[in-house]
């Protein structure tokens, strides 16, 4: 009975080997009945970070990245072309996709020279621009709103430099390895290298550059790992950054403004052990939303704080909910996550999946104060299963402008591609 049993499923279900040779362009998850494309055809292709806006100001185009360079995808036709080629000798990086303009902004570094450009193309026309030279031993992160500046860290020393900590992310693969998308890939030993890196105190620069000028101003002097930084996308003045490193030993998630000033504190630890992170902007740039554990591996929040009101909200999930990114459309009426297998912070048993969530604030009928967390939880339907995905690349969720969409970056074929799940279910799921 067993081998029949075998034998049926054999001819029944398509072997995940065969899939990884030629995987489909779109299917019905079994498991949840919401149908699943596949966006991009190269092996090795992947969207971008899951808080790094991908998507022209039009809500028509959005970027990805492939081995052969930056490429654009055609969200109404799911059509796709190579925007910006790679070229020998230069490694391209893409920032992010302008606010202001249909650009996106992207780094090419000239491995003879040692040297980095800031650079644009238009989604469209595929138009390049070089706008300026970044400082020596410099990164950039992020550009703001009315696409003026850009801003990014810079290592004071070479011996500071040579120690920084995630430049193996974007080393090729070894020999016979399946194509990745190198920078969302966590590397091996990951935690011994924050360790390190965290206590290292490499002395680093937070600076803006302005995109017109060249004009470099120092925004903030630390040995702290300063990491993450993303601009409100509505206030070009306002910047979100990180302190990096082990969460529970840091205090994550800090605001500064571009003069330099009212560099704050986002979420103050009240618990030993409590951590935050993984934080994202609303879209509409009044909210600061972020993973909260209180305390860490043992309960589990999507936390927001919204900088006109100051109120908090903490929506609650269970261990099994939990994700390594969230994030949230427009209205804010729905969220998504990127799900976590048991080696992750929750050690979920059930964990592997792609989620969308439906928040619910909680009725309070006693005591309440502005100051105080108001109380909401999330109502989860799988999407995706992830079962066969490899969660050391992370999926890093994100909606598409019309909601229709949760477009995550997997491996589950053996190469990495960018996908999409709909997020009502079909006539023709099962």
């Amino acid at each position: 009975m067993g081998r029949l049993l075998l034998l049926l499923i054999t001819l029944l279900v398509p072997s995940f080997s065969a899939w990884a040779e030629d995987p489909p362009a779109s299917w019905v998850d079994k498991d949840t009945g919401h149908r699943v494309i596949r966006l991009t055809q190269e092996a090795g292709s992947s969207g971008l970070y899951f808080n790094v806006n991908a998507y022209s100001p039009d809500g028509k185009l959005m970027i990805y990245v492939a081995p052969d360079g930056l490429h654009v995808l055609e969200l109404a036709k799911l059509k796709t072309r190579l925007l910006v080629p790679n070229s020998p000798g230069f490694a391209l990086h893409a920032v992010v996709v302008g606010r202001k303009t249909n650009s996106i902004f992207f780094t090419r570094t000239d491995s003879a020279k040692h040297s980095t450009s800031l650079c644009k193309a238009d989604m469209y026309s595929g138009e390049v621009k070089e706008l300026v030279t970044l400082p020596p031993r410099a990164s950039l992160a992020t550009v703001n709103a009315d696409e003026t500046l850009g801003v990014g860290t810079y290592d004071k020393t070479e011996a500071g430099a040579e120690q920084e900590y995630g430049r193996a992310r974007s080393s090729p693969p070894s020999s016979g390895a399946s194509p990745q998308a190198g920078n969302l890939v966590q590397p091996e030993g990951k935690g011994e290298m924050m360790e390190r890196r965290l206590a290292a105190r490499i002395p680093v620069v937070l600076y803006s550059i302005h995109l017109e000028n060249g004009k470099v101003t120092p925004l903030l002097h630390s040995t702290d790992w300063i990491g993450h930084m993303l601009f409100s996308p509505s206030d070009p003045t306002l910047l979100m950054y990180c302190h990096e490193g082990p969460w529970q030993k840091v205090d994550r998630i800090w605001m500064i403004h571009t003069d330099g000033t009212h560099n704050t504190l986002i979420h103050p630890r009240t618990m030993a052990m409590e951590i935050a992170g993984h934080e994202f902007w609303g879209l509409d740039g009044h909210t600061i939303w972020y993973d909260w554990q209180f305390p860490k591996g043992e309960d589990f929040f999507l936390a927001g704080y919204n900088l006109e009101t100051h109120a908090r909200t903490a929506y609650h999930m269970q261990r099994n909910e939990w994700s390594i990114h969230f994030n949230v459309t427009e209205d804010e009426k729905l969220f998504t996550g990127d799900g976590g297998d048991p080696g992750q912070v929750a050690k979920a048993p059930d964990g592997e999946w792609i989620e969308l969530f439906h928040p619910e604030m909680l009725p309070v009928s006693g005591r309440n104060q502005a100051d105080f967390w108001q109380p909401g939880i999330f109502h989860s339907e799988h999407l995706v299963n992830m079962a066969h995905h490899n969660y050391r690349l992370e999926p890093n969720v994100r909606f598409s402008p019309d909601k229709k969409l949760v477009i995550f970056t997997s491996n589950m074929f053996g190469p990495s591609y960018v996908f999409a799940v709909e997020t009502e279910k079909g006539s023709n799921a099962e």
